[in-house]
């Protein structure tokens, strides 16, 4: 199974600002001792053998420090689904966090037009975020997101091209810290993937898992 990479960052954005790469946290500024632990933790995570996780530049200004992983669920030379997954450290806490730590996610996959269509969507797919979450035995707080759909249809000289539907999922949430002040990381990441996976349209790696809710069949794998 792939271990989990990633790269610093001396600082963290919303998830669609401009990354610059980098892993040092400006001259002279060793990372405290609570985020390099979760960051550690987060590099040796173990994950299922379809995650493949790659490095990517954390973005920044929403906290002193961050760190950022990308992660695709592929199938041969096929992606079924794609993430981003950043943890943000702040050492003087933050109010809206309720906490010095916070993970925050995008998930994205293509859907058959009838699964977008189905009125229960958004709904189901936050509870595969909070449920895999759960079924880790996680504690975390103050969660928030949202569940987006989107249909492409098209015309003219792109008229022979099927209609196209995507489902995104952008949320965020504190983990809760363990000793030391570190959160349990590693666990965070792989429920995470158990998420990615869950909307790709794989198995759960724990057969009759009661917290998985199924929708109806998935599109195909998607050319990479």
């Amino acid at each position: 199974m792939a271990a989990a990479q990633g790269r610093l960052s001396d600082g963290a954005g919303g998830m669609d600002e401009p990354k610059e790469a980098g892993g040092t946290t400006g001259p002279g500024d060793t990372p405290p001792l609570p985020f390099r632990a979760a960051v550690d933790a987060l590099r040796g995570a173990r994950l299922r053998p379809q995650v493949e996780v790659e490095p990517t530049p954390a973005p920044k200004r929403l906290a002193p420090y961050a760190y950022a992983l990308e992660a695709a669920v592929v199938d041969g030379e096929e992606d079924l689904a794609d993430g981003r997954l950043v943890l943000l450290h702040d050492p003087a806490g933050h109010d809206a966090w309720r906490g010095t730590f916070r993970l925050v996610t995008l998930v994205r996959a293509e859907l058959e037009p009838e699964m977008a269509a189905d009125p229960l969507l958004p709904d189901v797919c936050w509870s595969w975020l909070t449920g895999a979450l759960t079924a880790r035995g996680l504690a975390f707080g103050e969660p928030s997101g949202t569940v987006t759909r989107a249909s492409s249809h098209y015309f003219g000289g792109l008229s022979e091209r099927p209609a196209a539907s995507q489902i995104e999922i952008r949320a965020s949430w504190t983990p809760r810290e363990g000793l030391g002040g570190v959160p349990d990381t590693a666990t965070h990441l792989v429920a995470w993937c158990d998420l990615l996976a869950q909307v790709a349209g794989l198995p759960p790696t724990a057969p009759g898992d009661a917290s998985v809710v199924t929708l109806p069949q998935r599109r195909g794998p998607q050319s990479r």
